[in-house]
């Protein structure tokens, strides 16, 4: 009890040797996962609901770390590393990195709403926008948007809509930060980035792929705008 292991030395349990530097240092690896609605992004659920953990792959050490949360009504790109620090990089509020979502919505919207959306208004835990809307698609009552937030607070782009008597009829994530939802991924399907994707995420998030652990957390981590990347998947 107590003692360390570096580099080169051997460890025996029961005389059998144990591959002990496999758990010390795992190369970073990023999921893409196309959540559908009606999972939810939790590791238990006392309701018994499908859990998005379980339809991914097994890891020998650590364990996925979700990139932020989708509500269970929510369906889209969800991230998922085993890198707490780049997750952290990620996640972090100053980053503000954006979150660009096609939203289905019922209601009429007029030119005033969305100006209104887009400069600010007062919900419960304070001023919120819209950093961009996109109009896209439809005719009548229900009407295909694209809305680009720089926030992570729970259930933004309804809670948005829901303010101006919008209601919003199905969401879907599409893009985080430059990390664009794959056409071809349907649902319950994970990609898992390339070696230059991860390359290009982690010269985003700022953060060195070789020394994760030692980054200095104090630095300003609001990062620049990269080409987006848009993951070839490969065929199975």
């Amino acid at each position: 009890m107590g003692d360390r292991l570096n580099v080169g030395d051997h460890l025996l349990l029961n005389d059998r040797l144990v591959n002990w530097q496999k758990f010390a240092i795992q190369p970073t690896r990023v999921l893409l996962y196309h959540k559908p609605a009606g999972e939810v992004v939790t590791r238990r659920d006392p309701q018994g609901r499908p859990i998005v953990f379980t339809q991914l792959p097994k890891l020998a050490t650590a364990r996925w770390i979700a990139v932020g949360r989708l509500d269970i009504n929510t369906s889209g790109l969800l991230l998922v590393t085993n890198n707490g620090e780049l997750a952290n990089r990620l996640m972090h509020p100053s980053s503000q990195i954006e979150r660009e979502y096609a939203v289905r919505v019922l209601g009429e919207v007029s030119d005033a709403i969305i100006e209104k959306l887009k400069k600010g208004v007062e919900l419960e835990d304070g001023i919120a926008k819209f950093d961009d809307i996109k109009f896209y698609a439809g005719e009548g009552a229900n009407k295909w948007y694209y809305v680009t937030v720089s926030e992570g607070r729970n259930r933004l782009v309804r809670r948005l809509w829901e303010s101006q008597a919008v209601v919003v009829s199905r969401l879907i994530r599409v893009r985080y930060g430059p990390i664009v939802l794959p056409e071809r991924l349907k649902n319950h399907s994970f990609y898992e980035i390339t070696d230059k994707e991860l390359d290009l995420l982690f010269e985003f998030a700022k953060l060195d792929k070789t020394d994760a652990e030692v980054v200095d957390k104090a630095q300003s981590i609001k990062p620049s705008k990269p080409h987006k990347i848009r993951p070839r998947i490969h065929k199975p």
